[in-house]
């Protein structure tokens, strides 16, 4: 068993009661995908409102934001267990859990995109965007290969690990500048920009992960070449 299946065994093991207790109140997958979109609208706008009333040295906001994304992608988990323990699995569930989870992704790289061109953080704007683009690929990429008969759906990318990525950096980037951080830089004379300041806790991060998101969507588009179009 890998470290992966190994670590959402634990995470079943620890929800385990919440599923029960939603089972109990009758609650459907269905409820709870469009409850952790929801909290995804809710770290969006906590950006936004970050962006608006907040400072440029004050980074609390984008730990709140992170927490919100965090729980959204617990509810990711909670869905697919729940539909599987309470055996209300279906076709539409599942068509109507991955469009949500797209939403999802789309509306919280909105939130953050806002949160940096508003403070001039230029290139880490493009790069949040980029991700957004390689996130919503790696997905479209085994959809649509599932679609055609195929299953890609190899790399290191995949939604919980950009959920993770994405809500740690930004719950840490909040706890250190609620420390008092929010001001350290670290600058460069030949570069056109600080090569580290608090923010960078943050943003490093989407940028590895605006990388290898691309990365992993051009890989399954070549894994899927190789199953559509095998080698005599």
């Amino acid at each position: 068993m890998s470290w992966k299946d190994k670590g959402q065994q634990l995470v079943y093991r620890i929800i385990n009661p919440l599923i029960e207790l939603l089972i109990k109140l009758g609650i459907t997958p269905n409820m709870v995908t469009f409850l952790g979109l929801l909290l995804n609208v809710v770290a969006s706008v906590i950006f936004i409102y970050g962006a608006e009333h907040g400072s440029r040295s004050d980074h609390r906001y984008v730990g709140y934001g992170g927490l919100a994304i965090l729980l959204g992608g617990l509810m990711d988990m909670v869905d697919g267990r729940l539909a599987r323990v309470s055996n209300k699995s279906s076709m539409y569930g599942a068509l109507f859990d991955s469009v949500l989870d797209r939403y999802s992704e789309m509306i919280m790289f909105l939130g953050i995109c806002y949160y940096l061109v508003s403070f001039d953080y230029f290139y880490s704007s493009l790069f949040a965007f980029i991700a957004m683009i390689g996130s919503i690929m790696v997905s479209y990429t085994r959809a649509r290969s599932e679609g055609l008969g195929v299953s890609a759906k190899g790399g290191m990318m995949q939604r919980p690990e950009r959920i993770l990525i994405i809500g740690i950096s930004a719950l840490l980037c909040g706890i250190v500048s609620g420390m008092g951080y929010g001001d350290t830089k670290i600058i460069v004379d030949w570069l056109p920009f600080p090569l580290y300041e608090t923010i960078s806790i943050f943003t490093f991060p989407i940028f590895i992960l605006a990388i290898f998101a691309n990365i992993t969507a051009i890989n399954r588009l070549l894994e899927a070449k190789e199953l559509l179009e095998p080698k005599n």
